[in-house]
């Protein structure tokens, strides 16, 4: 099994380029089945779940060729409706297929799918959204669902909470719908926007993705040939400018949309980081010490991302001071915090709260990710910490992370992969 070994005590300095988003790139992969042509897509970072997704594409009869950070998908031929059990137990984001083969076959078969273990993650919205559209949809045997539809209906839907799934489903499956869907209470996120915008090159008649209001008028005629650029992923620029603050490091970040990262500069700055912004780059020198910061709170987008709460922990852990942190989206995404322990922070957890009495340095020692963006917490952790600092678990972090170590290598971090 891989692992990182890192020797903390460096401040990182230099200019990091970040990857194309990977929570924007899976659903618009999943949006190729529907246009039946070829759909270029640039930006494209080069990640485990992305192979995962591209897997599943040529299962259902897509063609597939990558060509460094742009992924050409060939979407004439799609001729199955089925998503083997293996791939969508790879990846929680497998679940975007549902929407798209219902959309182009009208019906799809996909077991429950897999992902970090953060709490849990019900379909039950995508279920309800696609049933209100028409869809007859059974949860039976060995735990596939099974989802059919003669002919998709526009309707009304009123998610009851802001998913971002949910969402995406429903925006694919509402393509081919007749007539008008209004998703209410829909997600804000900028991946749901940056989906829109693919949708809208595809020739459909989509609006209001940033809003809690889409519309899609489906039965519109899809071009056959388009391109898009992925938007940047604004989790992995949130998560370097946490290593420049953690190590009181000098950064200097590229590829960014700072709009998508505002309530994290805004507390790394109650923090005493020193943040710039010009155009697409981000500037950040980090204190000598962080300050604490009164209170976190994860909230759906625009809210602070429950994405970036394992990595502000993490940071905070070193902070002058006392720091709070609430949970509010996952219920079991706190793994990090026994890690942690054992590095020598002091958090106690109560429920989704998170007291973090901030010391003033962290040991080196052996920890396991546990998910995705509590790897990356880790691999913070570990850069402050003095001594050497082993990460086990990392095939998590490379599910959303292009090349940690090397970008971090190139700013000055002792940090290096072993198989």
């Amino acid at each position: 099994m891989s692992k990182l070994i890192v020797i903390g005590g460096s401040k990182l300095k230099g200019e990091i380029v970040v990857e194309g988003a990977k929570n924007a790139i899976l659903p618009v992969l999943a949006a190729t089945i529907l246009n039946s042509g070829l759909n270029v897509i640039k930006n494209c970072p080069k990640l485990k779940d992305v192979e995962a997704t591209v897997n599943i594409l040529e299962k259902v009869g897509c063609k597939v060729k990558t060509e460094e950070n742009t992924i050409i998908v060939d979407s004439t031929n799609v001729n199955s409706y089925e998503i083997p059990e293996e791939l969508a137990t790879e990846m929680r984001s497998s679940v975007i297929f549902l929407g798209a083969l219902l959309g182009r076959m009208g019906k799809v078969a996909i077991s429950y799918p897999g992902g970090c273990e953060i709490g849990p993650r019900p379909i039950d919205l995508h279920i309800k959204a696609l049933r209100k559209m028409g869809a007859v949809i059974q949860e039976v045997q060995h735990g596939f669902i099974y989802c059919e539809a003669e002919r998709l209906k526009g309707a009304d839907i009123h998610l009851d909470y802001p998913s971002v799934g949910a969402t995406e489903n429903v925006m694919l499956a509402s393509a081919f719908a007749d007539g008008e869907t209004y998703i209410r209470n829909a997600a804000k996120e900028p991946e749901i926007v940056d989906l829109q915008n693919f949708l809208i090159e595809l020739g459909v008649n989509v609006s209001g993705a940033g809003t809690n209001v889409i519309r899609i008028v489906g039965g519109s005629k899809l071009k056959r040939s388009i391109e898009h650029s992925i938007i940047p992923d604004r989790i992995v620029a949130g998560t370097y400018l946490v290593a420049a603050g953690i190590t009181g490091g000098d950064l200097t970040l590229k590829n960014v949309n700072s709009e998508h990262l505002s309530p994290v500069i805004s507390n790394l700055r109650e923090s005493g980081c020193r943040i710039n912004i010009k155009r697409n780059h981000i500037h950040i020198s980090g204190p000598a010490r962080p300050r604490a910061v009164d209170i976190i709170r994860t909230l759906p987008h625009p809210g602070f991302p429950t994405d970036m709460q394992a990595q502000m922990v993490a940071y905070l852990a070193v902070a002058r001071g006392t720091s709070i942190v609430v949970e509010t989206v996952f219920g079991s995404r706190y793994k990090h915090v026994e890690e942690l322990l054992r590095m020598g922070a002091d958090i106690k957890l109560e429920g989704r709260l998170a007291v973090i009495n901030g010391v003033r340095k962290l040991t080196g020692a052996s920890v396991a990710a546990k998910d995705l963006r509590g790897g990356a917490a880790l691999v913070l952790a570990g850069l402050a910490a003095e001594g050497e600092t082993t990460v086990t678990g990392i095939h998590h972090i490379d599910r959303g992370y292009e090349n940690i170590e090397g970008k971090l290598a190139s700013v000055g971090a002792i940090i290096r992969r072993e198989e």
